[in-house]
């Protein structure tokens, strides 16, 4: 990999961030509401719905089960859409991206100042849906402070992941098989709805290998005042779905903006 293509150091990137916070607050309202959307649809339509015929799982009732599952996806939804939809426009349509390589800026500094903006809106999906969550009684105020890193966490993850998917589309066309091939799989695969010891086997092991579980695994323990168990496994993993998704990101833009 070039040097080119790895951020310079120190707080360059924050001038990425600040750039894409600016360019948001002047639709910040109607951005929150979106990402809040469907999560809340879910938590509403499924924890109303199916709330009645479940009762309880693992010792809650099926909607607070549900809304820890919902704070951890509105996170990836968040994030993913942020990458794949923006941070694309930005880079090809609008030419940003183009515009800030002409500074001092590299490569690397643009996909961490996307990242962690994706991450910014992202946590900022997880509080609201916890907000939510806390004002109805199905967690604690407190809980939802502890959460905040991981939600944070989440959301870099599939920033990451996000990014790489930016690096290969050829167009806007193609993301939506990102979105119903990746996405909305994982979302049913990953215990946010139902809990994944429900599942076939063979899904069971296929879910270990997602990050949408592993950010579940300590977002709803901690949303519910439950044990964590394997809390450095769980971290450990979002954090390689972070830094491996990165460089393969940055390779692959460089190829690509090249052109």
């Amino acid at each position: 990999m070039s040097v080119a293509t790895l951020p310079a150091g120190g707080l360059n990137w924050l001038a990425v961030w600040r750039r894409n916070y600016l360019a948001w607050k002047k639709a910040a309202l109607a951005s929150i509401l979106g990402n809040l959307a469907d999560p809340i649809i879910y938590l509403f339509g499924l924890g109303a719905g199916l709330g009645v015929m479940v009762g309880h799982v693992d010792g809650v009732s099926y909607t607070a089960f549900l809304a820890a599952g919902m704070i951890a996806t509105s996170a990836m939804t968040a994030a993913t859409f942020e990458t794949i939809y923006a941070a694309f426009g930005r880079m090809q349509g609008q030419r940003t991206w183009e515009a800030m390589l002409y500074t001092q800026l590299r490569l690397g500094d643009i996909v961490v100042g996307e990242m962690a903006w994706a991450a910014t809106k992202a946590s900022l999906a997880g509080t609201g849906i916890g907000i939510v969550a806390a004002m109805l009684g199905y967690t604690h105020w407190l809980s939802l402070l502890y959460a905040l890193p991981v939600i944070a966490l989440t959301g870099f993850a599939f920033a990451s992941l996000g990014m790489v998917v930016t690096a290969l589309a050829p167009s806007y066309d193609y993301f939506i098989f990102y979105q119903t091939l990746v996405i909305t799989p994982m979302l049913f695969l990953s215990g946010a709805v139902f809990p994944i010891d429900q599942l076939p086997v063979a899904f069971q092991q296929l879910a270990a290998f997602l990050p949408l579980a592993h950010a579940v695994d300590v977002i709803r323990p901690t949303m519910l005042g439950q044990p964590i168990t394997n809390v450095c496994l769980h971290i450990g993993v979002l954090c390689i779905y972070i830094v491996v998704p990165f460089f393969l990101s940055t390779a692959l833009l460089r190829r690509r903006l090249m052109r």
